[in-house]
């Protein structure tokens, strides 16, 4: 079984990433979600970056931290309360990145002493498993009725190598009205046109 295959069957429709109004911004400028370890060395991003967390290992700055069909609502839950000068948005990328030479799929957070990290079909049907260990080695058991495209632990990642192209961005989700005028205000004055931009503030409760 190949990975567009367990993609197919668990029908897998987004891998996701949250960032801020001024994040988007230098991703759409630059075409790119770029890791933490890119944008240091770019001068038209540095200075729009405002981090979502203190602790990285530093073996994985060069991989974009993504999720699967939901964010991890409990990294979002602690990066929400950094900043007061900005708004969130969450980007859903094709599934199909998950195919892609190089990607690394982890069971749970990528910075926990219990995460598995693995590549290919079977690193990613990791994911899935019954019984994951995650943060504080916690035991996660899988409910039987989880829908089968979430992953077992939430905090669970898809570690992408490099830089993500957003030929493959689908949509830019907000949490209101406002939100949603400002980010086609963005993709207007950036000419990225053709992008779907929809509401949906449940996904940041």
């Amino acid at each position: 079984m190949s990975i567009q295959d367990i993609i197919d069957d668990r029908g897998i429709e987004r891998v996701v990433h949250f960032t801020t109004n001024k994040g988007l911004i230098g991703i759409l400028d630059s075409k790119l979600l770029k890791p933490r370890k890119s944008i240091k060395g770019d001068d038209r991003l540095e200075f729009i970056l405002k981090h979502n967390s203190i602790r990285r290992d530093g073996n994985w700055l060069g991989y974009v931290n993504l999720s699967i069909t939901d964010i991890n609502k409990e990294f979002f839950d602690y990066s929400s309360k950094w900043h007061d000068d900005i708004f969130w948005c969450v980007l859903y990328f094709s599934p199909s990145i998950m195919t892609h030479e190089g990607v690394y799929f982890t069971t749970t957070n990528n910075i926990y002493p219990s995460v598995k990290r693995s590549v290919g079909e079977e690193g990613l049907e990791g994911l899935f498993k019954p019984i994951v260990e995650g943060k504080y080695q916690k035991q996660f058991s899988r409910p039987n009725n989880m829908p089968l495209c979430k992953p077992t632990d939430m905090q669970a990642e898809v570690l992408y190598p490099g830089s993500l192209s957003i030929e493959y961005l689908n949509k830019i989700v907000v949490s209101n009205g406002t939100d949603f005028d400002e980010v086609y205000s963005i993709i207007g004055a950036l000419q990225r046109h053709g992008i779907e931009v929809i509401i949906d503030k449940n996904l940041f409760n």
